[in-house]
């Protein structure tokens, strides 16, 4: 979708929620019950997630078809739906490992590869290349769009030990980084999240020589010499900031990005773990609409309800009344995001309980892989309720019209003496849809 496009879908987003009094009511802070939010958002996913499109079915000598029958058949959303795919590989055992790719699959068509420095290049010269081939690989047999996360951040956790004490040799190195690995994936891996969390390059407890290094060349050239490297490096890839600080001091920065008045990054990317507890609906329509603002889509990077109760330092077992609780926030805040316009992606903070972050049960899985009700309500509006069903057939003059969710169909042709056909499309958001069909 290009920008002009984006911009009207968005403007067209703001004009219904004033019509409905819900932007006055935001700016005088007044509390959005989340059914309000929700019915705005039901009421806006057929305008931006649904397009119309018509056949015109012709014989080889041209000759219009009528009667014929028309079905589609989707076969991928245009939106990205994901996870972090961070256990690939690592399940433990054969049985995990194949529950945990096929679930994965069945629900997903994008995931998040991890490109952790300090991980990822343990011995300096040496980074673990072999491992994300195999992932990448396996991700374009089956059809899933990869993400690479993060090329650069500052935390300790991702900063090699081994990094020199002169960081005019950091800054190059980490420059090298950026442009290696996205010109060795390009093609491959053409999504990325460049720079992590820079806003609090002043504020970090356990600093490192990264954290240093952004200090020094200051935030916004720091942030914007890598994005610039990467974009040279893949003029293609769609480049992210990404940051949990969704807030104006995060704006301010993203908003700061430019050269010759043109944003430096396509996308806005912004975290979204909620620990503890669901954010008002009110709070993520808002985010929406702020970061829109700046004329560029919005990637929710990092998502996390969990369904376990935390004691002290230490996260519990996933237990059946929290996966229930998990499950509703789930299908609220899916259902909110996919009905505003700004937003082309939502990737899940992890999959499975096994191996996720701070040993949080945030899993759609259990440890055993099976799933839990979260799981189960996502895929039902997946592949459910936001997944085509539609058919037709052709009048006299070969013409039928139809409704589609955005992405990749198969067209499913059956003429009046019984001969079928199918043909593999695709329906963009922002394009007109008008396929003259031959058979």
């Amino acid at each position: 979708m290009n920008r002009r496009t984006f911009l009207a879908n968005s403007a067209g987003a703001t004009a219904f929620l004033m019509s409905n009094g819900l932007i006055a009511a935001t700016a005088k802070r007044q509390p959005i019950p989340d059914e309000t939010i929700l019915k705005t958002a039901r009421e806006q996913i057929p305008s931006h997630r649904l397009g119309s499109l018509t056949f015109h079915l012709r014989d080889e000598n041209g000759r219009s078809l009528k009667h014929a029958k028309i079905k589609l058949e989707q076969l991928r959303h245009e939106f990205l739906f994901g996870s972090n795919f961070f256990v690939f590989g690592n399940c433990g055992n054969p049985e995990l490992e194949e529950q945990y790719r096929e679930r994965f699959g069945k629900l997903f068509n994008y995931c998040t590869l991890g490109f952790y420095w300090g991980a990822y290049e343990p011995q300096r010269g040496q980074p673990n290349y072999s491992y994300t081939d195999k992932v990448v690989d396996y991700c374009q047999q089956h059809a899933i769009t990869c993400k690479g996360h993060p090329l650069v951040w500052d935390h300790a956790v991702s900063t090699p030990t081994w990094l020199p004490a002169d960081l005019k040799d950091v800054e190059e190195l980490s420059k090298t980084r950026v442009r290696e690995i996205v010109s060795r994936y390009k093609g491959r891996i053409d999504i990325w999240d460049v720079v992590n969390e820079a806003t609090h390059l002043y504020e970090i407890k356990n600093k490192s020589r990264m954290d240093d290094l952004g200090i020094a060349m200051g935030q916004i050239e720091y942030v914007a010499q890598h994005l610039k490297i990467a974009r040279a490096a893949n003029p293609g890839a769609a480049l992210l900031v990404n940051d949990y600080k969704n807030n104006p001091a995060y704006f301010k920065l993203l908003d700061s990005l430019r050269e010759k008045d043109k944003l430096l990054f396509d996308i806005v990317g912004l975290q979204s773990h909620q620990h503890h507890g669901a954010w008002p609906l009110q709070k993520v329509w808002d985010m929406c609409e702020l970061f829109t603002s700046l004329g560029r889509p919005i990637h929710f990077t990092e998502t996390t309800f969990v369904s376990g109760k935390k004691t002290g330092e230490t996260w519990g077992l996933t237990a059946a009344a929290d996966e229930e609780k998990q499950a509703e926030a789930v299908e609220k805040f899916y259902t909110t995001l996919f009905g505003h316009p700004g937003v082309q992606a939502i990737t899940w903070w992890d999959f499975a309980d096994l191996g996720a972050w701070q040993g949080a049960p945030a899993g759609y899985l259990r440890n055993d892989m099976s799933p839990k009700p979260a799981y189960d309500r996502l895929l039902s509006l997946i592949k459910g309720k936001w997944w085509t069903n539609a058919e037709g057939v052709t009048g006299v003059l070969g013409r039928v019209g139809l409704r589609a969710f955005y992405g990749t169909h198969r067209v499913l042709i059956t003429l009046a003496n019984g001969r079928e056909f199918n043909r593999e499309i695709e329906l963009r958001r922002g394009k007109e849809h008008h396929f003259d069909l031959h058979v």
